[in-house]
């Protein structure tokens, strides 16, 4: 391990990877940081049929193809380390970051790609329920819940994906939203649509969940009405499941807390990805866009390792 690397790399999700891809490639000394799984959330998404290039051959896996870029980062002399940052130090022109175990890291540029992470239903007694009927993630968990009756709290495009994929082992799902009309592409919405055993309930909510040892109750309100729904487990299957993906919320508190500008929770670099410290950039899901996509996370990472570049071309 290098001593001061070119850049350093937060997060080894698709925009990290394509950041240490490029890097690479610009034979810039590049080390990426991951703090527990390689891939992001990209790795819970069980088909990518969006992804450039990659339909011919018949829809990808999340982590199979962000193993790839992994492999491709590792190809042109990416090093890789897992630790998770605490703080950072970015008014030097060395860059300083320290892990939780105590290691020190330093670059002469950082770019941060730390993603994002789901944001919790907001119902009554959701953590109680974690792993024992309520879940964030479909191809994790999906298996669990094969035959049982599924609740989907939300209205994006990852709503109905998870939701499409719960229902190939669910005996039905029901995606709960609280508007009238949803937030996904009207593709997407179409093919949910034709899905006989995924239905709808929209303007409501999960107001709160409830069980014994695992979750068999659900009570939904309507949002227009005030009317409560109470849906209980079947006696023979025991449980419910539930499967929140209601929004995002980006992992920046220690970058705020090291002078870095947020808009909104999110780290505020443009299209260039600048942030407001020299020789800091930001990518992918971290930083405040309006589309938030593997593609747009790939891009992100190629323009933040052209800039780094750049950047310490300039200078010396």
């Amino acid at each position: 391990m290098k001593d001061i690397y070119d850049v350093i790399i937060i997060g080894a999700g698709p925009a990290g990877l394509a950041a240490g891809i490029y890097a690479g490639r610009y034979r810039l000394s590049t080390l990426i940081l991951e703090k527990s799984a390689y891939g992001g959330q990209a790795v819970l998404t069980s088909e990518i049929e969006n992804y450039p290039g990659v339909f011919n051959e018949g829809p990808v896996g999340g982590q199979e193809l962000t193993e790839r870029m992994r492999a491709q980062a590792a190809h042109f002399g990416a090093e890789f380390e897992t630790a998770e940052i605490v703080s950072a130090e970015f008014d030097s022109t060395v860059k300083k970051l320290k892990a939780q175990d105590g290691r020190e890291f330093s670059a002469r540029t950082v770019i941060i790609a730390g993603g994002a992470h789901y944001r919790p239903i907001g119902c009554k007694n959701e953590e109680r329920f974690v792993g024992c009927g309520i879940s964030y993630c479909a191809t994790c968990d999906a298996n669990f819940f094969a035959g049982l009756d599924v609740y989907v709290a939300g209205g994006g495009e990852s709503a109905l994906e998870e939701a499409m994929y719960l229902a190939r082992v669910a005996r039905r799902v029901y995606i709960v939203h609280r508007r009238d009309k949803f937030r996904a592409s009207a593709y997407t919405v179409e093919r949910a649509s034709r899905i006989d055993n995924i239905s709808f309930i929209m303007d409501s909510v999960v107001e709160e969940a409830d069980g014994e040892d695992v979750l068999d109750t659900l009570r939904i309100r309507n949002v227009k009405t005030g009317e409560i729904s109470v849906v209980t487990a079947d006696e023979e299957d025991g449980m419910l499941g539930l499967f929140g993906f209601v929004g995002m919320e980006p992992e920046t508190g220690i970058y705020e807390a090291a002078g870095i500008e947020l808009k909104d929770g999110y780290i505020n670099a443009g299209e260039d990805t600048h942030t407001n410290k020299d020789g800091v950039y930001a990518a992918g899901d971290i930083r405040i866009k309006s589309l938030r996509q593997i593609v747009t996370a790939a891009a992100d990472g190629a323009v933040a390792a052209f800039e780094a570049e750049r950047y310490l071309s300039s200078i010396g």
